[in-house]
């Protein structure tokens, strides 16, 4: 096809280019949210699990299909915020706020890392084991 021919082309055929990435912006696919209503809080590191009853998530057709997606990630394998984000391509954003609709549909749970301050002091730990050693 010669340039003559690409410029008669009507433009609503190809408005976009293959390069373009994903249609649909994700603030469509949040329906406008910012946030999630839920009340626990999505750090990039808090581990999504899928709850037991969320057999097939396909089913559901109140689901996105990225809600759908997540589910399904999270079936093989409990992935963080950030992973979802990395692998679905997506903002972390739009990502906290599809988890915490999951989260309220109770679908998923998040699991939030013990916080280091909440770890046991070292030194604690080694004088339990030598006093362990020591019986």
């Amino acid at each position: 096809m010669t340039e003559a021919d690409q410029s008669r082309e009507a433009p609503a055929a190809r408005w976009f280019d293959d390069e373009a990435g994903p249609v649909v912006r994700p603030y469509a696919m949040t329906r406008g949210r910012t946030s999630a209503a839920t009340r626990h809080r999505l750090d990039l590191i808090a581990l999504v699990v899928p709850e037991p009853a969320a057999d097939d998530p396909g089913r559901d057709q109140t689901l996105s299909p990225e809600h759908v997606e997540i589910v399904e990630r999270c079936s093989e394998q409990p992935q963080s915020i950030a992973e979802l984000a990395a692998g679905l391509d997506l903002p972390v954003g739009v990502v906290r706020v599809l988890v915490g609709d999951l989260v309220d549909d109770e679908l998923v749970h998040v699991t939030r890392p013990v916080p280091p301050a909440e770890l046991p002091d070292v030194s604690i730990l080694r004088e339990v084991i030598n006093g362990l050693r020591a019986l």
